[in-house]
């Protein structure tokens, strides 16, 4: 096993801390989780507090090994510093896109970390386009590239047509988020995986012409 970054550490220890918090207390549970409702009250807190409760153990473990087998690459590509801004940026957009989308939803709420770690996800497949990612149940692993494109594209169908108990658009901003900071902090993307990048942004550039265009 990699030797795992302390920002790292912290990060998955504040989230371990927190979600088993919530599991045993409804109250805390049920002031900082990510709530249309609270959030109208001038309850900001919730759209940071929220991306650290988890629903169960499965949920909270999937999150936290993703961020584990990717937060190196991101820690090492562009520093501690900037892969924190990275993460928390990231959660933050996610939880902004689900409130545009569900503003008028007051009973909607929604936790996890997913919005965070899909940032620091993206933001290291623009580093390492090529590594090989498995989709979903697909025995087969596929360039991370491609991966990053599908995985958006079915975010935007599952925003258009509400599969599932899961936050698409908070993941879907938390690629956002990863996408345009990390060009931000390594510009020199630009330069080394220029298709990849346009390629990466097509998701992107869709979902707004279809927010646009009042489709989703």
């Amino acid at each position: 096993m990699q030797d795992m970054n302390i920002a790292t550490m912290v990060i998955i220890v504040a989230n371990v801390l927190m979600s088993i918090k919530g599991f045993s207390d409804f109250s805390f549970f049920e002031k900082f989780k990510f709530n249309i409702a609270g959030i109208h009250k001038g309850e900001k807190i919730r759209m940071f507090s929220s991306g650290f409760l988890h629903a169960d153990y499965q949920h909270l473990f999937f999150n936290m090994l993703t961020l584990y087998f990717f937060a190196d690459i991101v820690i090492v590509s562009v520093g501690v510093f900037k892969f924190i801004l990275i993460y928390i940026l990231s959660l933050l957009v996610g939880n902004f896109l689900s409130f545009i989308f569900h503003k008028n939803e007051y009973h909607y709420s929604a936790i996890g970390a997913s919005g965070a770690v899909t940032g620091i996800l993206y933001s290291a497949i623009l580093f390492y386009p090529d590594m090989g990612l498995y989709l979903f149940f697909i025995p087969i692993a596929i360039p991370a590239w491609i991966f990053g494109i599908l995985y958006l594209l079915f975010s935007i169908y599952g925003m258009k047509k509400s599969i599932g108990n899961i936050g698409h658009d908070a993941h879907f901003g938390g690629a956002i988020a990863g996408y345009v900071l990390t060009i931000l902090f390594a510009p020199g993307l630009l330069q080394t995986h220029l298709w990849i990048v346009i390629l990466l942004a097509v998701p992107i550039v869709l979902l707004f012409i279809l927010m646009k265009l009042k489709k989703i």
